[in-house]
């Protein structure tokens, strides 16, 4: 068999010991100043650095407005990966790292500082050999992106020349609502290609939700009960024990439901509930994501089937914290959620009538994230009637935070001289059972932005379904009554309880 000119002869494409590894290339990161660049994304790149991940001329471009210096830039990047980096810190990783950095001042609409940018993007090409590949991550607030793709386009930043790429890579929020989703895709879709636009939701970066597919498609034990003849239910939670910090500017007006529902909630909905992809080229994965939320059904009743909050002053951990209207910066007539829970169907044959109940909140009891796969009850139990008062249903939880693993609940027989069912569990945690700790899942993703893989990336079409699934729902809540109240450290409102009474559920403690 002949050889590919150009290719290793050594490397083997079914040796899985060697990693993927990024060519050459480089990052531009425009709010390079802010929470998420210096916690998240320089740690980042320096921990895939750290792994031999990136190329050896990798490089590094912070935009922003702050008057520094390329010196005082790598200070900040070196502050930052001391202190939030995932790998140890290694002296001759930086040196060579440190290489490539850059630090460009400007504003948004400053003509002067986009062309600076493209001669240092040009400088590095030559010093450090990226090829011309350059990806521009958008770590700014929404209002801004608008500007920022514009001046890419018209200082030819964003200019895809043969042989080379260049990307966009955007945070959430995706707009905030249909419309302006739309009109957000519009606009970067005029400038970038649809398969070079990268839109980020961390959350399908973590491993435990990639596990969701192994689990699912790698074995055969779950695969003939994961269908409305053996579940009874679904409950997807993302639960956080804080406030809303200093994200008062942000999160007012937005609310948990457009913050957290529409991307993550709704992608782990879509990943949960999807058929069997074709393979696990995006565009497959995508096409099963889309059948589901296309699927996806609204109840009749909202006002019944969905439920909005906020919390209120209360002791939290032994200590006492402000209610949200109390908050700095938050109107005390505010009716923005902190708190949404809603129930979805799907309407197709594996799924049929059985519901899928979505809850978020800040200030809850604990930090969690989990998907629980609640199966139907034994139809006939041959037990007396007091052996089964403390058997539940059996149920598959994925946990995706902080404890990342799956349990797996059933009945089992109590010790003893008598006849006793009660629920137990088995545990699968990834810390036990893997040496290898998890990668961040900023880690993940940025690799993947570098080699132009987008599994992980929600494309625009899943954005635009699930405002099409959110917004009926938000509209419906600026129209009737105010948020519900829940003290602060409780697990939501009493009204979200009622709900699944309704249904003749209950929500699981987590």
């Amino acid at each position: 068999m002949s050889a590919v000119p150009g290719a290793n002869p050594l490397r083997d494409a079914q040796d899985r010991r060697l990693p993927r590894i990024a060519g050459p290339s480089g990052l531009v990161i425009f709010g390079v100043t802010g929470d998420l660049s210096r916690k998240k994304l320089m740690p980042a790149v320096y921990d895939l650095a750290n792994r031999g991940l990136l190329p050896p001329g990798f490089s590094l471009i912070g935009f922003a407005r702050r008057d520094w210096e390329d010196e005082d830039f790598a200070q900040v990047v070196h502050d930052a990966v001391k202190e939030h980096a995932r790998t140890p810190f290694r002296e001759e990783v930086w040196q060579q790292l440190i290489q490539g950095m850059r630090f460009v001042q400007g504003n948004f609409d400053d003509d002067e500082a986009f062309e600076t940018l493209k001669s240092t993007i040009q400088e590095l090409d030559k010093a450090q050999g990226t090829g011309g590949n350059f990806a521009f991550y958008l770590s700014v607030p929404p209002k801004f992106f608008p500007k920022v793709v514009q001046q890419l386009k018209k200082h030819g930043l964003a200019d895809q020349k043969e042989g080379s790429w260049r990307r966009a890579v955007i945070e959430k929020p995706f707009g905030h609502d249909l419309a302006s989703a739309q009109e957000l895709n519009q606009l970067v879709h005029d400038v970038f290609p649809p398969n070079e636009v990268f839109r980020i939701d961390h959350y399908l970066g973590k491993e435990t939700v990639q596990n969701i597919l192994a689990l699912r498609f790698a074995n055969t034990m779950w695969e003939p009960i994961w269908n409305r003849s053996y579940v009874d239910h679904v409950q997807i939670t993302m639960a956080e024990d804080i406030g809303i910090g200093g994200r008062a500017g942000y999160y007012d007006g937005i609310g948990a439901a457009r913050d957290v529902i529409q991307n993550h909630l709704l992608q782990l909905l879509a990943l949960t509930a999807m058929e069997e992809p074709g393979s696990f080229h995006p565009k497959a994965l995508v096409a099963e994501k889309l059948k589901v939320l296309t699927a996806v059904e609204l109840p009749e009743d909202l006002g019944q089937h969905t439920v909005r909050a906020q919390y209120e002053h209360a002791w939290q951990g032994g200590q006492e914290v402000l209610g949200y209207c109390e908050e700095e910066g938050i109107d005390p007539k505010s009716t923005t959620d902190t708190y949404a829970a809603i129930k979805l169907t799907i309407n197709n044959r594996r799924w049929a009538g059985v519901p899928f109940y979505l809850r978020t909140g800040k200030r809850l009891g604990r930090r969690v994230t989990e998907i629980a796969v609640v199966f139907k009850r034994a139809p006939y139990l041959p037990f007396e009637s007091g052996a089964t008062e403390e058997l539940g249903g059996n149920a598959l939880v994925i946990r995706v935070q902080p404890d990342e693993g799956v349990t797996v609940r059933f009945g089992s027989k109590v010790p003893g001289t008598s006849m006793e069912v009660r629920d137990v569990t088995m545990d699968f945690a990834y810390g036990e059972s893997f040496t290898e700790s998890s990668p961040e899942a900023y880690e993940r993703l940025l690799l993947d932005v570098l080699l132009g893989d987008a599994n992980l990336f929600p494309r625009h079409q899943e954005v635009e379904l699930s405002w099409t699934i959110l917004d009926p729902i938000e509209e419906y809540w600026d129209k009737h009554g105010k948020p519900a109240k829940y003290a602060a450290g409780t697990w939501g409102p009493a009204e979200a309880d009622e709900m699944l009474a309704r249904d003749g559920r209950s929500w699981r403690r987590p």
